[in-house]
């Protein structure tokens, strides 16, 4: 049941719409708990323990759907995919009738009777007054969130699991040593000026807001092009895929999609104005399944247009762009022009 707290807000006002500054700012997760292999954990590593909720849609459980699968967690860790309709009450999961492209969007297995996620939040906090936000990790034997901090929820997936996990899984190390410190200073511009940079700029309700955030995105896209220029390998640092992969992947692939025009960020687009991350984006989804077979076009362009009332309120989706990802080895035609 939602409490008074709760029902006062309007989910779909990302912006307050007191809020003169007209600028979009996220709120911070609140359940920050984590799986660990330590003895006497609270969460201990275990198979089949917890559960993962996710929406295609949503880049930030996108992540988690990603490294989930490079570190081959699938028998260990079951997900449920929302629907990716986004309404007054948040998400809700898929019915019985419904059939949506992508693996497991259906009810939710553990609560049958439950229509939305922000149901499981109640269940944990009566009192919550957040956003019910994706990816959930769920822990089905003390029947409680771990955790909805998706950089949080990616980096329990890298090692907590590792003792069970066969070898090859298990070495796969999507932080190594060598690389961390060029991770996390990518990380920071990455996550405030493109992850985050294209909500600043989509969700904005002032001119100056918008374009304050949308020539900084910009920015930082020209820097992560300029840095994969000089990769010695497909991935971001080289031959091996890193968290500076699975970080920036999500918010590439659905930039052409969604991001240029339902949230403004028209400046240029990634097939014909970044040629090297054109390039790294196609061969992560076309060479990678992990990366691949989780991105979910029908969700992706359905949940942004029709969800965000605040600035699409007839939710009308646009056709194009067709296909929404290139092939490998193709181009658009103003690049094969100057080829």
């Amino acid at each position: 049941m939602a409490t008074d707290k709760e029902s006062q807000k309007n989910i779909l006002n990302w912006v307050d719409p007191k809020d003169k500054t007209g600028e979009f700012k996220r709120q911070q997760s609140q359940f920050r708990d984590f799986v660990s292999s330590e003895p006497g954990a609270e969460f201990p590593a275990e198979k089949d323990r917890y559960h993962l909720y996710v929406s295609y849609a949503c880049p930030w459980a996108h992540r988690a759907l990603i490294v989930r699968k490079l570190k081959g967690l699938e028998d260990f860790i079951p997900f449920t995919s929302v629907h990716w309709h986004m309404l007054e009450k948040g998400w809700r999961f898929a019915t019985k009738d419904e059939h949506e492209p992508g693996e497991n969007v259906t009810p939710d297995p553990l609560h049958p009777e439950y229509t939305h996620l922000r149901e499981i939040y109640f269940e944990n906090n009566t009192d919550y007054g957040g956003r019910f936000t994706v990816p959930t990790l769920y822990d089905k034997k003390q029947k409680r969130i771990v955790n909805n901090e998706s950089s949080e929820i990616i980096r329990m997936f890298y090692h907590a699991f590792d003792k069970l996990l066969p070898e090859k899984f298990a070495k796969l190390d999507l932080f190594p040593e060598d690389l961390k410190e060029q991770i996390e200073s990518t990380n920071d511009w990455t996550y405030n000026d493109i992850n985050n940079g294209v909500y600043k700029s989509g969700f904005a309700t002032t001119q100056e807001a918008y374009e304050k955030n949308v020539k900084t995105l910009f920015a930082s896209l020209d820097r992560a092009e300029a840095e994969l220029s000089k990769s010695k390998g497909p991935y971001y640092h080289g031959e091996r895929v890193t968290e500076a992969d699975v970080r920036l992947y999500t918010t590439i692939v659905r930039f052409d999609a969604v991001y240029v025009q339902h949230f403004k960020c028209n400046i240029r687009d990634i097939r014909s104005g970044y040629p090297n991350l054109h390039k790294w984006v196609r061969f992560c989804y076309w060479k990678n399944p992990a990366f691949g077979e989780t991105t979910e076009f029908t969700h992706i362009k359905n949940h942004y247009t029709k969800s965000h009332h605040q600035i699409n309120p007839f939710s009308i989706t646009p056709v194009g762009p067709e296909p929404p990802i290139l092939p490998l080895n193709e181009e658009v035609a103003a690049v094969k022009a100057v080829m």
